[in-house]
């Protein structure tokens, strides 16, 4: 979407759904992610499932099967669907679940998702400068399906951040779109749907990850494939 079509979409100077998002969230992720009702539309198990061809159950467990029980995460953006409820739950009690996310509307979905978790926190912040209070470190920290829809800057803000907050022994998880095998015919149905939707996405056909981290050679980058180089899950570590 233009500039021009999301400000006439309505007069959004006073309206809290819109306050403090991103410019280029407004424009071009205002169908998808701030406006409410968009949101309460597409918040759905099936929703995830299509997007996603029917990959969404082995991309959400590369995630969680990396959750240790009673270990404190941090999830950089709300995740339509169950899954934030479902890897809040893993986590347990006796760690810490934290949820950030810079829209409001993403914000309601997911304090209602985990809602009557005490361990588990929802907070507005960017998930390029996130803060966690107590300031104790996180055990994992996990961007499922963010970076293809941020500006480049905006990559490598995130990911030098999500890895500036990593402890020697921690993790990160990115699971994310990848590079499509020419024989896939999903590639050509992304770049159709990359043309008009999603306008930062095809960054991640051409660089890996590392890429947009600064100090790359400090950390391990392990990678694995799925549906024909359709997407990638990368864990990253410290070097030893």
């Amino acid at each position: 979407m233009s500039r021009k079509m999301s400000k006439n979409h309505s007069p959004r100077e006073n309206d809290p759904y819109y306050d403090g998002v991103p410019d280029y969230m407004i424009d071009v992720y205002d169908w998808a992610y701030v406006d409410p009702k968009w949101a309460r539309a597409l918040d759905r198990n099936w929703v995830v499932r299509v997007l996603l061809f029917f990959n969404d159950q082995r991309l959400i467990r590369a995630y969680l099967n990396e959750i240790r029980e009673g270990t404190r995460v941090w999830q950089v953006a709300h995740v339509y669907g169950d899954m934030v409820t479902r890897a809040a739950k893993k986590v347990g009690p006796s760690g810490a679940f934290h949820l950030t996310d810079i829209t409001p509307a993403q914000i309601e979905h997911a304090t209602r998702k985990l809602a009557g978790m005490d361990w588990a926190r929802v907070i507005r912040a960017d998930a390029s400068s996130h803060a966690d209070a107590d300031q104790k470190p996180y055990d994992l920290i996990c961007s499922f399906f963010l970076l293809h829809e941020v500006p480049e800057e905006k990559k490598h803000a995130i990911v030098n951040h999500m890895l500036a907050k990593l402890p020697r022994n921690g993790k990160a998880v990115f699971v994310d779109y990848d590079n499509p095998a020419w024989w896939q015919p999903i590639r050509y149905i992304l770049k159709v749907v990359n043309h008009y939707l999603e306008p930062f996405a095809e960054a991640m056909w051409k660089n890996p990850i590392q890429h947009y981290a600064s100090q790359a050679d400090r950390f391990t980058w392990r990678k694995t494939g799925f549906f024909g180089g359709v997407y990638q899950c990368v864990i990253v570590e410290h070097k030893a």
